[in-house]
């Protein structure tokens, strides 16, 4: 009998034989808190908001080059860092493969370049230093060909 009646009640609300819902009382002055402590919410979820940290491409995609030349590092390492040589981009341009040579505290640490290891993880930052050295490095001038 229970079920005859609820399959009732649901066939009559599918084809919207049942009557209105009663209105509600709107009351402003109880709505108004309501705003004020959702707005609240809002503005403490915005303030909380953390960036998304970025990837190793999505830090030298900027970089002349993509970063070939410029010395990047995780932000957890304290010593270490990579002067990048290579870079292999997939087709995204936000993974891929990159090479570099390994600085320990500042001082290259090996000769020829290595495979960097984490580079799609997030975390990675440019040391503005490693531009600083490229620009000041002296410029080559080539000589005026005669004609």
């Amino acid at each position: 009998m229970a079920m005859a009646q609820r399959a009732m009640g649901l066939l009559r609300r599918s084809f919207g034989l049942t009557a209105p819902p009663a209105q509600r009382a709107l009351s402003t002055s109880a709505a108004a808190p309501r705003r004020r402590v959702r707005w609240q919410q809002q503005r403490r979820w915005r303030r909380r908001k953390r960036r998304k940290k970025k990837n190793l491409f999505d830090v030298v995609q900027f970089l002349p080059g993509w970063g070939v030349g410029y010395k990047v590092a995780k932000t957890t390492w304290r010593d270490v860092s990579y002067q990048i040589t290579k870079i292999n981009l997939y087709k995204d341009g936000r993974h891929g493969k990159a090479w570099g040579i390994r600085y320990k505290a500042g001082v290259q640490a090996a000769d020829a370049p290595i495979r960097i290891s984490g580079v799609n993880k997030r975390g990675w930052k440019y040391i503005k230093e490693s531009q600083k050295k490229l620009q000041e490095a002296p410029k080559v001038e080539t000589p005026a060909v005669a004609a």
